[in-house]
C-alpha cells in the first residue's frame, strides 16, 4: 500500500508542471496578448447573444400582439395609445410613424375623407420606408460584431498557434535537441491558443446566422404590414 501511495505520488507531480494554467503564466508575450484579445472578444459576444436573444423574442412577442390588436381594431387612434406600450415591436413603430404622418395631412383637411394628391400618399409612404429602414438598422445593431468574431477569432487564434509552433523551433534551435520537454510548451500553448480561437468564433457564428434569421422575418412583417397599411389608408381616407 506504502510503494501505491509513492508511485502515484511521483506520477502526479510531473502532471502538475504541465498544467493549462501553469502553461499559459509560462506562455509568450505574443500568445498571452492573443488569448487575452480572445477572451475580450468571447465575453463580448456572449453578452451581444443573451441581450439580443432577449430583445428578439420580446419584440417577436409584441408584434404578434400588435398586429393582432390592429386587425381587431376599428380606430387608428386606438391602435395608436395601444402601440405606445409595445416599444419592442418594430412593426408598431412602423404604424406610428405612419400614422403620425396621416395626422399631419387630415389637419389640413375637412372631415375623415381626405381628397389629397398623389403626393399625399407618398409622403405617407416615405414616412414608411424611412421607419422600417431605421427599424432594420436598429435590429441589425450590435450584431456586426458577432460576424467580427465569428471571422477574425480563428484567424487571431492561428497566430498564437504559428507564435508558439515558432517558438518550439527557438527552443530546439538553442538547446540543440528536438526532446518532448523541448518542445512540448510551445506546441502546447499553440493549441491553447487554436482552441480559445474556436470557443470564440463557434458560438458567435451560430448565434449571427440565428440573428440574421429573426431580423429577415420581422423586416418581412414590416413591410408586409406597411403595405397592408397603405391600402387602408388609399382605400379609406383618400376618396
Amino acid at each position: 500500500m506504502e510503494s501505491l501511495l509513492i508511485q502515484l505520488v511521483t506520477v502526479a507531480e510531473p502532471a502538475d508542471e504541465f498544467t493549462v494554467m501553469s502553461l499559459l503564466s509560462k506562455a509568450s508575450p505574443v500568445v498571452q496578448a492573443a488569448l487575452v484579445v480572445l477572451v475580450l472578444m468571447s465575453l463580448i459576444s456572449w453578452y451581444i447573444i443573451v441581450y439580443k436573444w432577449l430583445y428578439f423574442r420580446r419584440a417577436v412577442k409584441e408584434s404578434d400582439i400588435f398586429l393582432q390588436t390592429f386587425w381587431r381594431s376599428k380606430r387608428l387612434d386606438e391602435i395608436y395609445e395601444t402601440s405606445d406600450d409595445l416599444k419592442y415591436s418594430p412593426v408598431s413603430h412602423v404604424f406610428r410613424e405612419g400614422y403620425k404622418e396621416l395626422t399631419k395631412l387630415k389637419k389640413d383637411q375637412v372631415g375623415d375623407t381626405m381628397h389629397g394628391q398623389m403626393g399625399d400618399i407618398e409622403n405617407i409612404e416615405r414616412s414608411i420606408r424611412r421607419s422600417i429602414t431605421a427599424e432594420s438598422m436598429h435590429l441589425e445593431g450590435m450584431t456586426g460584431f458577432l460576424a467580427t468574431t465569428a471571422s477574425a477569432a480563428p484567424f487571431v487564434g492561428l497566430f498564437g498557434t504559428v507564435w508558439g509552433i515558432m517558438v518550439s523551433f527557438l527552443n530546439i534551435a538553442r538547446e540543440g535537441n528536438a526532446s518532448l520537454t523541448t518542445v512540448a510548451p510551445g506546441i502546447a500553448e499553440a493549441l491553447i491558443a487554436t482552441a480559445v480561437g474556436l470557443v470564440a468564433a463557434i458560438p458567435a457564428v451560430i448565434a449571427y446566422n440565428g440573428f440574421v434569421g429573426r431580423i429577415r422575418g420581422l423586416e418581412a412583417r414590416m413591410e408586409n404590414f406597411g403595405n397592408d397599411f397603405l391600402n387602408i389608408v388609399k382605400r379609406h381616407f383618400f376618396k
